[in-house]
């Protein structure tokens, strides 16, 4: 490289290397932009099947090992019949390149006295890499807790 007037060696030399690490990082910001995207995929598909009652497909988001060890009979599916959710909202969220995590406040009706209550969940997400997915590790949202 031959300075010229105005651009010293020195400088050019320091735009080839902020590039160089410029496309070295690229690839990095790839893999977080589709988890980023991926995740908030997998809370708009849960949020969505939570809203309007659908357990059974909010179930399928949780976590494969929690749902081995923590199984849900049909019976328990029957309960969540029992209320409809009323709202949804989140208060607060955080997000890392593995871990997520956010604060639901819950409307939820009991379809048979017609009283209304609000219970806050905190859904906690992973990122499964093998599967290129994440999901939600604590399984379904108690909505009796505390009564």
């Amino acid at each position: 490289m031959r300075a010229t007037p105005g651009r010293p060696l020195l400088f050019r030399t320091q735009v080839a290397l902020l590039m160089l690490a410029l496309l070295v990082l690229l690839p990095g910001c790839a893999s977080t932009g589709k988890q980023a995207s991926a995740l908030e995929r997998a809370q708009y598909a849960w949020s969505g099947a939570v809203r309007w009652n659908d357990m059974k497909t909010a179930w399928q988001l949780v976590d494969p090992d929690y749902r081995t060890a923590h199984l849900v009979s049909e019976l328990d599916f029957a309960r969540y019949e029992q209320v409809q959710v009323t709202g949804y909202r989140e208060t607060s969220a955080t997000a890392g390149p593995e871990e997520a995590m956010r604060e639901i406040q819950i409307g939820v009706v009991n379809r048979h006295t017609m009283a209304e209550r609000t219970v806050r969940y905190t859904e906690r997400w992973r990122w499964d890499a093998a599967a290129g997915t994440w999901w939600i590790v604590d399984g379904l949202p108690d909505f009796w807790a505390g009564e």
